[in-house]
């Protein structure tokens, strides 16, 4: 009994949980909105597999397939980050690599930018501090909402991308920062938080 009990922990602490850092969006105003932009893309016809409204959310960091010892050290570490209250401005609607050949389409985050990169900046050494390798790509403050699996309807889309290329989503504030597990489904990811840190009132 002890040495099944042993092995189970063993087991437990090598699992490998799929994870990131995120500021979630739980604003029903801005969340409708981008709702809306995501029927108007759907209404091309183009092959899309939208973001369900209760995981979309703005990336930070994304983290991998993490050992759950690791995992604790990370949220030890998201623990001493301190950051105020700050607003969020959500406008504009693109796509990576670009409008005319998109595999994710997104909605800008601009006004606050700043704040989010300033944090992620402070993140960074401390993750990489746990043998996390760089993040290549950097920070783009951004929120993804579609993510395209073909070519199909393309020019229609891309128009649909252009049309709302100024759209205002509105703002909201970020009062926390989220770490995340993620588990892959065949209907798409289920998230949920096992950390939250709060920010400073």
């Amino acid at each position: 009994m002890i040495q099944t009990t042993i092995r189970g922990e063993i087991e437990l602490s090598f699992e490998k949980i799929r994870s990131f850092i995120a500021v979630d969006v739980t604003d029903s105003v801005v969340l409708q909105r981008i709702t809306d932009c995501q029927m108007e893309l759907a209404r091309t016809g183009a092959d899309l597999k939208l973001v369900e409204p209760e995981n979309i959310h703005g990336t930070l960091r994304f983290l991998g397939e993490v050992q759950a010892p690791l995992l604790d050290q990370v949220k030890n570490e998201l623990a001493q980050l301190t950051f105020q209250l700050f607003a969020v401005e959500l406008r504009g609607v693109g796509a990576f690599p670009n409008p005319r050949r998109p595999n994710v389409v997104w909605v800008g985050m601009t006004k606050g930018g700043e704040e989010l990169q300033g944090i992620f900046s402070r993140l960074e050494p401390r993750l990489r501090g746990l043998g996390f390798p760089a993040d290549r790509k950097g920070f783009s403050p951004h929120i993804t909402i579609s993510r395209v699996k073909s070519g199909r309807n393309r020019e229609a889309l891309y128009s649909s991308i252009m049309d709302q290329s100024d759209k205002e989503f509105g703002s909201m504030t970020v009062d926390s920062i989220r770490l995340k597990k993620s588990i892959l489904t065949p209907k798409g990811p289920v998230y949920s938080t096992i950390h939250e840190q709060k920010a400073r009132s």
